[in-house]
């Protein structure tokens, strides 16, 4: 692995999150995306060489609808940048995390992504992050 590459913050309203992470940072979302595949709208700020990733739900069955449901908002994963992305994840695997999606998926921010389950890191989902240009 090679960084943490961004850390997930679910939120109800990204709007108003947007706003409160803009006077916090000093800077306005460089990216804002939705990602239908997962029904989830996002937006990204910079900070230093990591990135902040807020996440609000575009439907009542997305994984981010049920996090708040569950557990309120607030952080919802750590990402880690890796170079190869199949690598890692037969890595793991051997190692005894549990893959949630052994087939990399476009997520957002130009990224192939695959997320381990949180019992295997206590209590933290965990994304890998490849760009897809990689």
């Amino acid at each position: 692995m090679d960084k943490i590459e961004h850390i997930g913050i679910a939120v109800k309203n990204l709007e108003e999150a947007n706003k409160i992470y803009t006077s916090l940072l000093g800077a306005s979302p460089y990216k804002t995306e939705t990602v239908a595949s997962e029904g989830v709208s996002t937006s990204f700020f910079k900070c230093g060489q990591s990135k902040i990733e807020l996440l609000e739900a575009t439907n009542a069955d997305s994984p981010i609808a049920k996090f708040i449901e569950k557990r309120g908002e607030g952080i919802h994963h750590l990402a880690f940048s890796v170079a190869n992305i199949e690598e890692e994840v037969a890595r793991l695997k051997t190692e005894g995390f549990q893959v949630l999606n052994e087939t990399p998926k476009k997520g957002a921010d130009g990224k192939l992504v695959v997320f381990l389950h949180p019992k295997s890191a206590h209590g933290v989902l965990i994304e890998l992050c490849q760009d897809i240009n990689s």
